[in-house]
């Protein structure tokens, strides 16, 4: 019976998930193969697999089943990032409660409950896909195990000195009301007013001697400690070490010369607040100024900034404005656009406050020379983790004032204050839920107050590579599994969090590098090139374009879009190209099947006509070069020239050539020959294709081949014999 005319892919790709086994992508712990082991992004569980995430996810199977097929034990688990500030969002809608109103206990269970079903939504678009995940290899961050792996972590650092707690200044969302780390700190351009206000000079040679400052943030004048001039600006060069009156506040400030100061911009003078900004604290430290805190945790103003308290940042801002204005304090002002800081999930601005929090220390150079050690594809992406370490001014703050996370381990004796750690058999532990086994170890105290706040999430993630190679925090060795492990698959826009938070824990708690290799991917951009957003209404999900095309039709997609590490743009005639591929795959294959169907080849091989060695010699060379793509992690130069082969030089020029032999219309001359030459490509081409299009290719190679699944074949060896 012949292969039907069109191609379905609905029916293809549903045989084959049906048959398909887990067990045949299972990382084998005692093979005598090379191991390829590859630290899997663990996705937030949102429940939504989106476009960026299977673009991802197509370029990980691309490998994973490469490197399998080129003779490795691959491992290729899954991991689930589960905690964060958008579940305990989302419960909150979802049952129209705070987070206030019930236990914490009973919060983290509803948070468990809704990230149990999005995982399982996300799992299902995954093997839609064809991913050849291992998953008796899954992993989930808010599982006890992992928690006690996390806890356990934090431990080890607080030992070895590189976890301390200090009242210090931190980046804060007052939405979230949580510290965040500077690598959850975003960068917008927004419309702001240049406000020049009236300090008036204390001692001045005129009784209303005034010097105008320019500031985009009058809301912090409570907060201003001190003013500063460059020392090589005219304009101010008797200035140092005077005194200014505080417009409305009425408190003393001294002017400080300093050449941070930028002379072009306002009027020269800047007020150093505590805190409008990074350059704030770097005064504030250099000085020895005092901290005068005027925004709370909420984003409103503290009892200093006396007749505004209570007041949002805007309203105070607007508020004061009207005041200076009123007592004619308020000069000129001038619409500026200003570079602010927003909390990545929120997009809300942030503030820097003083608090007592946790950190990790970040050791610079350690962590450059460590990078230098990785190989990076595209190589550039190098210079940006770079970049972003050396710009680095404090260290990581690791904890979060939130719930839905991994417990701090820690408690503080009421009696004496002291920190008491967990010991190592009470992980997983809930400070806030229960109470220490031992008495304090300074004072003999039994009365503790457990540590309330978090770990930041990044504390789980960063540990994916040593979770997946199995290291043992406790002997400080790899249980089987080599270490550094094969690869990081990961987007370009997590390289400042996921890449660095990862190298620096793995510095810390191995002394050695996390991977050998890191494979960068971009952005999935809309149609009209734009990134995809709701508000743009261009954003496409993978299962509309499996319903209607399949899931090798967007795999093609992907791994033709464009180069590694650029952004790809989605565009319908791209999968409507891919489609038309399929087809012709398909007719390819149908056509040979009617000559093939009961053809087994010659163990000897046959003596090839001219026409059939100079197909094979294209095949030998074409596998040479797709090899070549793939060692480089060039997947969309692979594809194409895959395509190109089988439609242009297959299907176009050697079967319309070999027709009339393979019908026997001049006899059984050549016959042989050409079966034997399109046998030999049909099955090369399905094993090339294996990584690309799984689905299909196992349906080609089910009719050549009687050796099982492609995905379990040798990838093609090239034989240098036949390249002509």
């Amino acid at each position: 019976m012949g292969l039907e005319k069109k191609y379905r892919p609905e029916v293809v790709e549903r045989k084959w998930l049906e048959r398909w086994n887990d067990s045949l992508y299972y990382f084998e712990g005692a093979s005598d193969k090379p191991q390829y082991v590859i630290d899997t992004p663990p996705p937030y569980p949102t429940g939504d697999f989106h476009i960026g995430n299977a673009l991802n996810w197509c370029y990980i199977d691309f490998i994973a089943r490469y490197k399998r097929m080129r003779g490795y034990n691959v491992m290729f688990p899954q991991g689930w990032d589960c905690h964060g500030l958008p579940t305990e969002v989302k419960v909150e809608e979802k049952y129209r409660i705070s987070k206030h109103q019930i236990s914490r206990q009973e919060f983290r269970e509803r948070c468990k409950e809704l990230t149990r079903g999005n995982i399982a939504q996300m799992k299902s678009m995954m093997r839609k896909l064809g991913m050849s995940i291992d998953w008796s290899r899954e992993f989930v961050t808010m599982d006890d195990r992992y928690k006690r792996y996390t806890q356990l972590s934090f431990l080890n650092l607080y030992h070895d000195g590189l976890i301390y707690q200090a009242e210090h200044p931190v980046n804060w969302c007052p939405r979230c009301e949580t510290a965040i780390a500077f690598a959850e700190v975003e960068y917008e351009d927004r419309d702001a007013y240049l406000n020049y206000l009236r300090f008036k000079l204390v001692g001045g040679e005129k009784e209303q001697e005034y010097v105008e400052i320019a500031t985009t943030r009058p809301e912090l004048l409570a907060s201003c400690v001190a003013v500063a001039v460059h020392p090589a600006d005219d304009r101010y060069k008797d200035f140092g070490g005077k005194d200014l009156i505080v417009p409305i506040f009425g408190h003393t400030v001294k002017v400080y010369a300093d050449e941070s100061v930028d002379p072009s911009f306002g009027t020269g003078v800047v007020m150093i607040c505590t805190f409008g900004d990074r350059q704030d604290v770097r005064w504030w430290k250099s000085h020895n100024l005092p901290l005068i805190a005027s925004i709370d945790e909420r984003g409103r103003m503290t009892g200093v900034v006396r007749g505004y308290e209570g007041l949002r940042v805007e309203e105070c801002k607007a508020q004061i404005l009207d005041d200076l204005r009123a007592r004619g304090l308020l000069g000129r002002r001038e619409p500026i656009q200003q570079n602010v800081g927003v909390c990545w999930r929120c997009k809300t601005p942030i503030e820097i406050i003083s608090t007592r929090q946790w950190f990790v220390r970040v050791k610079h150079d350690e962590i450059i020379r460590a990078s230098e050690q990785i190989t990076w594809y595209p190589e550039h992406f190098a210079i940006r983790l770079k970049n972003w370490v050396e710009s680095m001014e404090w260290d990581w703050c690791i904890s979060r004032q939130r719930i839905f996370s991994v417990p701090i381990p820690v408690w503080y004796c009421k009696r004496c204050g002291a920190v008491k750690l967990a010991s190592k058999h009470e992980l997983p532990v809930d400070p806030s839920e229960t109470a220490p086994k031992e008495p304090c170890e300074q004072c003999g105290g039994t009365d503790f107050e457990g540590e309330k706040d978090v770990l930041d999430t990044w504390m789980d993630s960063s540990l994916s590579a040593l979770w997946v190679a199995g290291w043992d925090l406790n002997a400080g060795v790899s249980s089987g599994i080599g270490f550094p492990v094969a690869l990081r698959p990961q987007g370009h826009d997590i390289i400042r969090t996921w890449a660095f938070y990862t190298i620096l824990r793995s510095l810390a708690l191995t002394k050695r590098i996390p991977w050998e290799t890191i494979v960068i991917n971009g952005m999935v951009l809309g149609e009209d090139g734009f990134k995809m957003s709701k508000s743009r209404n261009n954003i496409i999900s993978p299962d509309t374009v499996i319903l209607e095309h399949g899931a090798d039709v967007f795999r093609q997609w992907a791994a033709i879009g464009g180069a590694v590490g650029s952004d790809v743009q989605f565009r319908w005639k791209d999968i409507i190209a891919a489609n038309k591929f399929m087809q012709k795959l398909w007719s390819i294959l149908r056509f040979s099947m009617i000559h093939l169907s009961d053809y087994t080849p010659h163990e000897d091989g046959v003596d090839l006509h001219v026409v059939d060695r100079w197909l094979l010699a294209k095949l030998n060379k074409l596998i040479l070069s797709v090899t070549n793509s793939m060692e480089q992690f060039k997947f969309d130069e692979a594809m194409k020239e895959l395509r190109a082969f089988a439609w242009n030089l297959l299907a176009d020029d050697y079967i319309e050539l070999v027709k009339s032999r393979l019908y026997g219309r001049s006899g059984d001359e050549g016959k042989e020959s050409a079966k034997y030459a399109l046998y030999v490509t049909i099955e090369t081409l399905s094993r090339l294709l294996a990584p690309f299009i799984p689905f299909c290719a196992e349906e080609m190679y089910s009719y050549v081949s009687r050796d099982g699944s492609v995905h379990r074949a040798p990838w093609p060896e090239a034989k240098p014999e036949m390249i002509l």
